[in-house]
């Protein structure tokens, strides 16, 4: 018996799942059990035709099919799915249209709004009216500057409808964050919420929208809310309420398209350089997010999905995806600890959430804030959680059994804004290991590999996929050669896919995210995931999170660890012996810093990701090439005053 497994799903729970279903219903093709995930997982990466078919068949996906599921052609950048298929994103989520909620949307100021399967679909079918008289249509682009609500939801299923394309950002890019991302991709129409809340602060953004706005290609403003009197704004502004005015609900006529049109552009975090832009298919999306939704997290009919999320993480284009299954949507704007560190835990109850979703870093702000939820609150009907984001340390997966709920299943997900999907995640008929993802998701041929491209298993390695899949890009905007592409992820690992993640296949078939490879740590010449101090280091309730990153000197690498502490805590000589310590006994002795410093801030990407490159570059001198993809930017000037007391004075 392994002391590390913390839940194993009950042979009950495992039958009557749809990963179940869908291995019984595939059986003939396959022969494997619905127990034996292993041997699932193999027939889908080796016989991606059948698989594939197969999947389309189970999700019931509306559309015309097709003769083939695959096409190989001359490697992973030429292979197409369903290169005869038509469909269409939109008709596939607003199926059955009648009185079950649809979205049910929160605000962190206490407004809750609701709308039903029917009520979506007129607001849709309004918005793809106004859209078209317009003159909007295929190809063309929208833009948004939105918070995660009603609108922003019914805008981007109306754009998937009509086959336009959707960019996204959160309002609190500011002005040269949003325009670097959305200007890029020459939007004929604006989509904006004016001002937003956070906790007790409202926030305007009339400065941001008229960068964006001001691009010649943009032609009309669309307010979610009134148009703020007194203000002027580049281009015409209009309220949706007023533009949709006009146009009364109606039959929605979609847009039925090849699998492979263009339908989202999500934008990477742009601390290297000025954003990519990621052009994802709507076909590919559509099946890779129901698959995730239906197999590895057993979503359908009568759930209630949550994720805590921005529209500028991939995560808002992912959840959505779950109302083609017939699940519900609960959403939630604002502060997640406003006005109380419990807020999101009491929504678990209120709307009846089975399927919960956040980050890594709020799971251990919640035990860090002492939120005991298995003490304080009903939880009876969730079944389910999610993390992404970053590596769920260890002690998150003991805090989730033992303070919040000891029967469910736990599973720590994680793929990128570069495919919009997973590469490894859950699996619910698997047991789950402590500090571990528990599997490959189905289709995708994952592996963690040396230098030389050789598996490696118990080691850390690059996180590569060997086959090709659904939501591989199409390529990168406005990189008509590709090479942009090829570079960003068939350079370093010919012929396959490299993700960019340091990767740990472990024994029992789970996995370890080690963090970037692109900031993995290398001290006497031995590669060192950053994610594996702070697995030790944020054990410590001294310490509130922290930034580990390399210091190159005299031809070696230094290990330089900040930390942000608590309010009442000071980094005493003690506090650092016991940071070391610590590390030094649940890590290797590589992993032990050379320095340790502490900071009041550590800076992240408007995704909220800690942003190791960022410290890295500063404490090194070099310029950072896009601190507007930053959240906070400002702080590293705490940095390289560190860098020139601590650095640059003793070299000199």
């Amino acid at each position: 018996m392994n002391s590390n497994i913390l839940w194993t799903p009950s042979p009950q729970r495992i039958g009557q799942g749809a990963l179940a279903r869908f291995c019984r219903d595939t059986a003939a093709l396959h022969g494997a059990g619905p127990q034996d995930y292993a041997a699932l997982h193999e027939w889908s990466v080796r016989q991606p035709e059948p698989f594939w078919s197969a999947l389309w068949d189970f999700l019931g996906l509306i559309g015309n099919k097709g003769d083939t599921a695959f096409d190989p052609g001359t490697g992973l950048r030429d292979a197409r799915f369903f290169p005869g298929a038509r469909l269409n994103y939109t008709e596939n989520l607003l199926r059955e249209p009648d009185d079950r909620r649809a979205i049910i949307a929160h605000r962190d100021d206490g407004t809750t709004r609701c709308v039903t399967r029917r009520e979506l679909a007129d607001n849709v079918s309004r918005i793809t009216a106004a859209l078209r008289a317009h003159g909007i249509g295929p190809g063309d682009r929208i833009a948004g500057i939105v918070t995660n609500d009603l609108e922003s939801i019914q805008f981007y299923l109306a754009s998937a409808a009509i086959g336009a394309i959707w960019a996204s950002c959160s309002p609190d890019f500011g002005p040269a964050g949003a325009s670097d991302r959305l200007n890029q991709v020459a939007p004929r129409l604006l989509v904006a919420t004016p001002s937003y809340r956070y906790g007790d602060k409202h926030i305007d953004i009339a400065d941001t929208m008229n960068a964006v706005a001001s691009a010649p290609s943009v032609e009309k403003i669309i307010t979610f809310g009134p148009v703020p009197a007194g203000q002027t704004f580049a281009k015409p502004a209009i309220s949706l309420d007023a533009w949709i005015a006009p146009f009364a609900p109606s039959e929605i006529e979609y847009h039925r398209a090849p699998f492979d049109t263009p339908m989202v552009i999500l934008f990477s975090s742009g601390t290297t350089g000025k954003p990519k832009c990621i052009v994802h298919r709507a076909g590919g999306l559509l099946l890779q997010h129901l698959k995730e939704h239906a197999l590895h997290c057993d979503i359908g009919e009568g759930d209630v999905l949550f994720y805590f999320t921005t529209c500028g993480w991939m995560m808002w284009n992912w959840q959505i995806s779950a109302l083609a299954l017939g699940a519900t949507l609960s959403t939630y704007d604002g502060n997640p600890f406003y006005p109380e560190p419990a807020r999101l835990m009491d929504l678990i109850d209120v709307d009846g959430i089975t399927v919960f979703g956040t980050s890594a870093k709020y799971i251990d702000a919640l035990q860090k804030a002492g939120v005991r939820p298995a003490q304080s609150h009903d939880l009876s009907r969730l079944r389910a959680i999610l993390s992404t984001g970053s590596p769920l340390l260890p002690a998150s997966f003991d805090y989730v059994y033992r303070d919040v709920k000891s029967d469910v299943h736990l599973a720590s997900i994680s793929g990128g804004t570069d495919i919009c999907a997973c590469f490894v995640g859950g699996v619910p008929s698997l047991p789950v290991v402590r500090g571990e993802l528990q599997g490959p998701m189905l289709g995708l041929d994952v592996d963690a590999v040396d230098a030389q491209t050789r598996p490696v298993t118990g080691e850390p390695g690059e996180l590569v996929c060997r086959n090709a899949h659904p939501t591989m890009p199409l390529g990168f905007w406005q990189d008509e050669t590709g090479e942009r592409y090829r570079d960003a992820y068939f350079s370093q690992h010919e012929g396959v896919w490299s993700h960019g993640d340091f990767i740990e296949r472990r024994p029992s078939g789970g996995f370890i995210i080690h963090g970037r490879s692109d900031t993995t740590l290398n001290p006497g010449g031995v590669r060192i995931g950053t994610s594996e101090i702070y697995r030790q280091v944020e054990t410590l309730d001294q310490v509130v999170e922290a930034v580990a990153v390399g210091l190159d000197r005299d031809g070696d690498q230094q290990v330089v660890l900040f930390v942000r502490l608590a309010p009442d805590a000071q980094l005493t000589d003690e506090l650092v012996a016991t940071i070391r310590q610590r590390i030094r006994k649940g890590a290797t002795p590589r992993h032990v810093p050379a320095m340790i410093a502490a900071v009041s801030d550590i800076p992240r990407t408007r995704s909220g990701k800690i942003s190791e490159i960022a410290v890295r570059d500063t404490i090194h001198g070099r310029p950072i090439k896009n601190t507007t993809a930053l959240a906070n930017a400002s702080c590293l000037e705490e940095y390289a005053r560190w860098a020139r007391e601590n650095v640059t004075a003793k070299e000199a």
